[in-house]
């Protein structure tokens, strides 16, 4: 059948590997080739390179076919739980892509309470920076994802969550830790370790508004390394609150001059979903609603009162 070959590409592609596609299949790693080469038997393309030093490699017609493939299994995956729904049973799968902090501090509370009304629903969960999940959006590898509402052009329904406060974050017995409250003008005398992410604008936008140029010493992609630096007392640097609240021997400071990011739970419109999602934003917003009023909304919002602060979670 067509379309379970179409799941053995795509699983291919996300695993990487022939071998690993095949565990996660629970097949044989010939049967999982020759799915494959079967496909591009019969339309007579190449949709893999196999390199020896990259591994597999998408072609390009293989790139402009795998969307559509996805989209095909993804619309198969909704007419099974409509199925089951009319059946009074439920089954499927949600795939959920996230980042490292709102995986440790928002998403364990939302799978437990889903899991309590709707214990048939298996997970798959990608985990990555923000730029991947909103790729993963557009490829059809997720159905749900964990988004900050910066970009305004956001084609995906928003569901706001959390306001996560902008921290200075130091080490465990650094001056800061007898400050109350700090101002970013005392930073100018500590050497800054910068992040490279998406959060790197809400950094700048504090320093510009104060009128500071930081001594910035590093300039570091990854959160858990930025971390560790702290600890190591390589330099201090401003963060959201969730990344670093959990981590030992980190000191963290609220800031005099107040910021925030807004961690929202975005998916393709809700209408283009399955049921195990839309029972997923149920839930998500019936946990994070402030108001009586959920935040339903569809690109970006300016409405405040729909996301809870962090400190009162």
């Amino acid at each position: 059948m067509t379309i379970a070959r179409f799941e053995v590409f795509s699983h291919v592609v996300e695993q990487g590997s022939f071998t690993k596609a095949a565990g996660k299949l629970n097949m044989t790693q010939s049967a999982v080739s020759h799915a494959v080469a079967s496909l591009e038997s019969e339309w007579g393309v190449a949709l893999l390179i196999r390199d020896r030093r990259r591994g597999l490699l998408l072609t390009e017609v293989g790139q402009k076919m795998l969307i559509p493939m996805r989209e095909i299994l993804n619309q198969m995956e909704i007419i099974k739980q409509e199925a089951a729904l009319a059946s009074n049973l439920e089954a499927g799968t949600i795939r959920i892509g996230s980042f490292p902090s709102a995986s440790a501090n928002i998403l364990p509370s939302i799978i437990s309470k889903f899991n309590q009304k709707h214990p048939n629903i298996a997970f798959t969960f990608y985990e990555g920076t923000y730029e991947e999940i909103l790729e993963w959006f557009e490829t059809g590898v997720i159905d749900i994802g964990f988004v900050i509402q910066q970009n305004k052009e956001l084609n995906l329904h928003i569901v706001p969550l959390v306001k996560d406060k902008m921290v200075v974050a130091f080490p465990a017995d650094h001056r800061f830790q007898r400050e109350d409250v700090i101002d970013v003008h005392d930073l100018q005398e500590e050497d800054f370790i910068m992040p490279k992410g998406l959060y790197r604008a809400n950094v700048e936008e504090i320093f510009e508004q104060a009128q500071v140029t930081p001594r910035i010493r590093f300039e570091v992609q990854d959160c858990n390394t930025i971390s560790s630096m702290v600890q190591e007392g390589l330099g201090v640097t401003i963060g959201p609150e969730l990344s670093f609240k959990n981590q030992p021997n980190i000191g963290i400071g609220n800031l005099k001059q107040s910021s925030w990011r807004k961690v929202a739970l975005a998916s393709p419109p809700l209408q283009c979903t399955s049921p195990a999602v839309q029972a997923f934003f149920t839930v998500a917003k019936t946990m994070f609603a402030r108001t009586g009023e959920h935040a339903q909304v569809s690109g970006s919002t300016d409405d405040e009162c729909a996301y809870t602060e962090m400190s009162s979670l």
